[in-house]
């Protein structure tokens, strides 16, 4: 007697789970939708942060840039009082570090968003090329002193 009780809860336990378990096809649909709503949501929250850190570091690139184009005109308008040997070795180095800094400003104002991954090494070669110019600029001003 109590197996077949217990067979008998048993079963009745397995039917209702299963019963609970199962959908039907409308309620598979419904969060179908839902999945593909989320990721769609999830998708451009995505694209927006992927813009606003494009936009924030050409922002900061333009400050760098500006503050190069600054540093050397100041240089320039400081070796004007040095002989002209010196002079004119000081001019082609700021002719070349202008050109760099230039060359940079295109650089950025040419990319265009080609994905977060090719973005992340543009940012990261980017990066690199203007501390390296910015240091070429630094180790110029400071030897001249």
């Amino acid at each position: 007697m109590r197996k077949s009780i217990f067979s008998l809860a048993l079963t009745a336990f397995v039917a209702g789970t299963l019963l609970t378990n199962c959908s039907t096809p409308a309620q598979k649909v419904e969060n179908a939708e839902d999945n593909v709503e989320q990721a769609n949501e999830d998708l451009n929250k995505a694209q927006e942060d992927y813009a606003a850190d494009v936009e924030k570091f050409r922002k900061e690139s333009e400050e760098r840039i500006a503050t190069n184009e600054k540093s050397i005109a100041d240089f320039d308008a400081r070796i004007e009082k040095e002989k002209k040997e010196i002079k004119a070795e000081y001019k082609m180095k700021i002719a070349l570090l202008e050109q760099k800094n230039t060359d940079l400003k295109k650089r950025m104002d040419d990319y265009k968003a080609e994905g977060k991954d090719k973005w992340e090494t543009f940012k990261t070669e980017f990066n690199a090329e203007m501390n390296d110019l910015g240091n070429s600029l630094n180790d110029l001003t400071s030897s001249k002193k």
